[in-house]
């Protein structure tokens, strides 16, 4: 049961992903154009996403435990390590296209790097140890 009920919440993110036009890199870059022709649409995607994030955890978190059962894994580390700065790094670079972005412009090659190469490092990281308290605690 927990698995459907986290399934339908990833398509309904993933949905409004799409419908906001985050998919686009054109518009994303349109965005973070700073100097040019800044569009300015994802700033109230952004914004939304901040209001309804903290209001749902404001909510949420009044409650012992999550609807589906278990227990709310929270961060704890406030510290920026090496995940982070790589993070900050990759999203400012530009480079966050995932494979269902490739997927949806039909670059099939493109898609199938990028989940090749997010297994890898997926691989590589649970070889060298570098998991999350949330992975540990699983």
């Amino acid at each position: 049961m927990s698995f459907l009920v986290n399934l339908a919440l990833v398509l309904l993110f993933s949905l409004g992903l799409v419908i906001s036009g985050t998919f686009v890199p054109a518009k994303v870059l349109n965005f973070l154009d700073l100097f040019g022709t800044r569009g300015a649409s994802l700033a109230f995607v952004m914004g939304s996403a901040v209001v309804v994030s903290f209001v749902g955890y404001r909510l949420v978190l009044r409650r012992d435990g999550p609807i589906t059962g278990g227990m709310f894994y929270l961060p704890t580390e406030t510290d920026i390590d090496g995940r982070a700065i790589f993070g900050i790094g990759r999203g400012l670079g530009g480079s966050v296209r995932t494979g269902i972005d490739g997927a949806r412009t039909r670059e099939a090659g493109d898609a199938g790097i990028s989940f090749l190469a997010m297994f890898l490092g997926m691989l590589a990281a649970r070889a060298t140890g570098e998991r999350s308290d949330l992975l540990r605690a699983a």
